[in-house]
C-alpha cells in the first residue's frame, strides 16, 4: 500500500485529545472521558460512512483514486439522506420537537 499504511495494521482508533480540544473549543469547561470516547466512536463510523461513498464514487468514475471531489460528493449524500431522514422523524412526531 501507499505510504508505508500497512494492510496488516490493527484497527487504529483516533486519538481522544483531539475530541476532547474540539469539546473544549465549543465550550466545554470539563469533558468526561466517555464523552470523548463516545464523540470519537460516532466520529469514526461517520468517516467510514464517507470514506465508503466517496469509493463507490471515484470507482463510478473508473478512478483508482479517491479525489477531493469523490469526498465532497460522499458528504453531500449523507446529508441529504441525514436531513430527510430528520425531516420524516419530524413530521411523524410533532409532539417531540427540538
Amino acid at each position: 500500500m501507499s505510504r508505508g499504511i500497512s494492510s496488516r495494521r490493527r484497527r487504529q482508533e483516533l486519538p481522544l485529545a483531539p475530541i476532547d480540544r474540539i469539546l473544549h473549543q465549543a465550550g466545554a469547561e470539563r469533558v468526561s472521558e466517555e464523552a470523548a470516547v463516545f464523540l470519537r466512536d460516532f466520529l469514526e463510523k461517520l468517516a467510514r460512512e464517507v470514506a465508503k461513498e466517496a469509493v463507490e464514487a471515484s470507482r463510478h468514475a473508473e478512478r483508482k483514486t479517491v479525489t477531493e471531489e469523490d469526498v465532497r460528493f460522499a458528504i453531500s449524500r449523507i446529508q441529504r439522506y441525514l436531513c430527510a431522514n430528520y425531516e420524516l422523524a419530524r413530521l411523524s412526531s410533532p409532539e417531540e420537537q427540538y
